[in-house]
């Protein structure tokens, strides 16, 4: 604002804000957002499985793992009811899997659905490298079939 020192009608103090500049910096502003939001915002185009929950067929040779977290931070892996190891687990898939082999007649005889399946029962705290870990050990020993049991929502729940 500009201040008059003179007592005259026509030095009075201004009191008009030129919003001009203003108004050309928002625009330039909003130019830019427009165009470097969608270069910032890179998505790819997926459709998400609805889930829902299946009761889970088993056959008795399925085989069935819990893996949870030890209080030291290490994991630990249960084959049924039974604390393995990571070399027992890979021996004992492969002792199964040469079994049914066997059983078969023969690697000829089987189909991807005469194969067992390993289903992993992971706790929420068990961090990544013990469940893949597990993941990883299945499928060396020959497992082609490798799902997770889940916990369906409380019924009444919110769903997704």
């Amino acid at each position: 604002m500009a201040i008059s020192t003179g007592g005259g009608g026509d030095d009075a103090p201004m009191s008009d804000i030129n919003t001009t500049p203003l108004v050309d910096v928002m625009l330039v502003l909003l130019i830019i957002f427009l165009i470097t939001i969608p270069a910032i915002v890179q998505t790819v185009k997926l459709k998400l499985p609805d889930v829902r929950y299946d009761p889970t067929v088993t056959k008795p040779e399925n085989v069935s793992l819990s893996i949870t977290r030890k209080p030291d931070g290490s994991c630990a892996v249960f084959w049924g009811q039974t604390p393995v190891t990571h070399e027992e687990l890979l021996k004992r898939a492969t002792d199964k899997l040469k079994e049914i082999v066997d059983k078969a007649g023969g690697a000829a005889n089987l189909t991807t659905e005469d194969l067992p399946e390993a289903h992993i029962r992971g706790d929420v705290e068990t961090p990544y490298r013990c469940i893949g870990g597990a993941i990883y050990t299945m499928q060396s020993a020959g497992f082609a079939k490798v799902g997770f049991i889940s916990e369906p929502p409380p019924t009444g729940g919110p769903s997704s």
